[in-house]
């Protein structure tokens, strides 16, 4: 659970050095530009050096147009390529302008073969008529109407038997359609398009057609393949521009991303007279080789200072974790990364997390399984839920051991069982009476754990942050902790193990006076951080307001135990469903047993594994983050050119 450390870092120099230090402070990968007004409270007589980025109008049209193309182009190191803005401007207009000619040409010659096409498919809907359509659209007196009727619509036509107008030309039919013509007289062209809208014709335009349908589907089919050729040859141009070019538009591109990307650096920077101030942050480690490279260039003074002294400007946050922890870095910022002084949650996840994953998707088949599929995942989609899957997959099989679950079968590993542990059988019997019960509690007592670890991990936190009245008195504070553990610890001495807990000096040494720590948290922890105005203004008030907040946090103890019965009502479901699928399978009779004993452990897998993960993930997130994590720090995005 590592934050690393941080370092604020200012600049000062002379203005005419600052291109020199922009590429020191870029190269280095490692610089976050912050904003100078946070550095300093007087800046009245600052002035922004750029307030516009004028890398961006550039890079954007030459990635707009590279776009375009479907080509990808990697970014390099272009330390050595040092071209003039004007140069890089003029290099990118003029590529972009010769790639949009090349593109237009290809989307021209695409919607001509497109229209081409479609044209094909409308017109052999026609070829039983013998006519040039555009003599039947140019008639005088007479309106044509070229489409489809569906085949349900054509029996009904016989209701208009008296209207003779009412007439339907079939010249060819799918399943579903009657495609074909109908007339109407100048007229009466209104009363029979509405005729016909309301059987649902759906009308088709052929125009410019001075061809009988025929002929010309027979011109559409030797047009359509000159125009696919057209189009082929015409991405081949385009290919060979971009393969000519390639390493040109690299090193520019590449290059116009840098310098777009270090304009972060320069619209941050404020100018004092012939002066200028740049200020930011960089890891610990980063440092020392950064000052070295500043300090050649004559005029800049360079000063670090420990984050943990600027703790107020709310230095950027990167996580720095061990293997096991890194993957659940994604869960970790999906809630919001931790203040500077904050603990990282990422290790606390991971170990809970496959733990808890583990017990509620117990099967050692299933298991394995999900590992695979994780690994896949990574490796070729590079999704990171892959890299989380893989190591629940393995605690699964695990718990899969404790369960007895291979797939389903529920007695596979008896032999196992007995050759180490001379049991007859597995040792739980998932859904046994005792066992259920047994599984229940035992969630329950996980949850206790975890919950009172929570609460540790707060007060551990709340020092870090030298809140020590919300260490002490907080309701997952010091005094929480008390509170909620004498209970448990009353509840199952008293209930479950006959013991006489619930003295009157135990609830009053253990319980009450917890609680009345925790209902005056707020003054108490006004008074011993020494504020003068520590007590509230109205007392009563005071009771009144935080009676309905006690409520609110005893409800919140009782809650987050309880909701822990889920990892155990897993388990049930677990097996459960595939009880269900071995009775399906069994129904189902011997030819059919096997394959749906294997569509129901795919459909099992997939399914209990997505609802485990949200149910585990809730658990992280409602039952213990929220009481030792805020998730309100701000990221570390330091200025880099991600080279491939």
């Amino acid at each position: 659970m590592a934050v690393s450390t941080m370092q604020a870092l200012n600049v000062i120099g002379m203005i005419d050095d600052i291109d020199d230090v922009i590429s020191v402070l870029g190269e280095s990968g490692a610089f976050h530009p912050d904003d100078v007004p946070a550095f300093y409270s007087d800046t009245k007589d600052f002035v922004h050096l750029q307030t516009k980025n004028i890398y961006a109008e550039p890079l954007t049209n030459l990635k707009a147009s590279i776009g375009l193309t479907k080509r990808k182009f990697p970014f390099v190191d272009v330390s050595d390529f040092n071209p003039t803005f004007k140069e890089m401007e003029i290099f990118a207009n003029r590529v972009s302008s010769e790639i949009d000619v090349l593109v237009d040409d290809r989307e021209f010659i695409a919607e001509q073969l497109l229209e081409a096409k479609e044209n094909l498919n409308e017109t052999s809907h026609f070829v039983g008529l013998g006519v040039e359509i555009e003599k039947l659209l140019s008639l005088k007196y007479l309106k044509a109407r070229f489409g489809r009727l569906p085949k349900e619509s054509y029996d009904k036509l016989s209701a208009y038997k008296d209207n003779p107008y009412v007439d339907f030309t079939v010249c060819t039919e799918d399943k579903t359609h009657y495609w074909g013509i109908y007339f109407s007289p100048i007229d009466k062209c209104d009363e029979i398009d509405r005729i016909f809208s309301g059987l649902y014709f759906e009308k088709c335009d052929i125009l410019g057609v001075n061809d009988t349908p025929q002929t010309h589907l027979d011109k559409l089919n030797e047009l359509v393949p000159q125009l696919e050729n057209k189009l082929k040859e015409s991405q081949a141009r385009i290919d060979s521009y971009l393969d000519m070019h390639a390493e040109q538009i690299t090193k520019y591109l590449s290059k116009l991303e840098e310098l777009y990307l270090y304009g972060r650096i320069r619209t941050k920077a404020l100018q004092y007279n012939k002066s200028f101030i740049i200020v930011g942050w960089v890891p610990t480690e980063f440092a020392k080789p950064l000052k070295r490279r500043l300090k050649k260039i004559k005029s800049v003074s360079v000063d670090f200072t420990d984050a943990k002294k600027e703790m107020k400007k709310s230095p950027p946050v990167k996580l720095k974790n061990c293997f096991l922890a890194k993957p659940f870095e994604f869960y970790t910022e999906m809630y919001g990364v931790p203040k500077y002084n904050e603990i990282d949650p990422s290790l606390f996840i991971a170990i809970t997390y496959i733990i808890i994953f583990g017990i509620m998707f117990a099967d050692v088949g299933q298991g394995i399984c999900l590992s695979i599929v994780g690994t896949l995942m990574w490796k070729f989609k590079k999704m990171k839920i892959g890299k989380i899957l893989f190591p629940c997959g393995i605690s699964s099989a695990v718990f899969g051991l404790v369960f007895g679950s291979v797939f389903g079968f529920e007695h596979l590993l008896d032999p196992m069982y007995k050759a180490l542990f001379g049991l007859d059988e597995k040792p739980i019997e998932v859904m046994s009476s005792d066992s259920i019960i047994m599984i229940l509690l035992s969630a329950v007592a996980i949850g206790i754990l975890l919950v009172i670890v929570a609460m540790g991990l707060n007060v551990y936190s709340s020092i870090k942050q030298q809140n020590v009245g919300k260490a002490l008195f907080g309701s997952s504070g010091i005094a929480g902790i008390i509170f909620y553990s004498s209970i448990v610890f009353g509840v199952v001495g008293q209930l479950l193990l006959g013991w006489s807990v619930f003295s009157l000096p135990y609830i009053l040494g253990l319980i009450v006076l917890p609680y009345l720590l925790i209902f005056f948290s707020e003054p108490l922890s006004n008074l011993i951080s020494g504020e003068k105005d520590w007590q509230p203004e109205s007392w009563g008030g005071y009771i009144m307001e935080h009676l309905i907040e006690s409520i609110e946090f005893l409800l919140e103890y009782v809650t987050n135990t309880v909701s822990f019965l889920r990892v155990g009502a897993f388990v049930l479901v677990h097996a459960g469903m595939m009880m269900v699928v071995f009775v399906l399978a069994e129904t189902a009779g011997a030819i059919a047993y096997w394959p749906v004993v294997v569509l129901g452990n795919v459909f099992v897998m997939v399914l209990e594994a997505l609802l485990v993960a949200i149910q585990v993930l809730r658990l992280e997130y409602y039952e213990m983050f929220s009481r030792f994590y805020s998730g309100e720090g701000r990221p570390y995005e330091p200025v880099r050119l991600n080279i491939e």
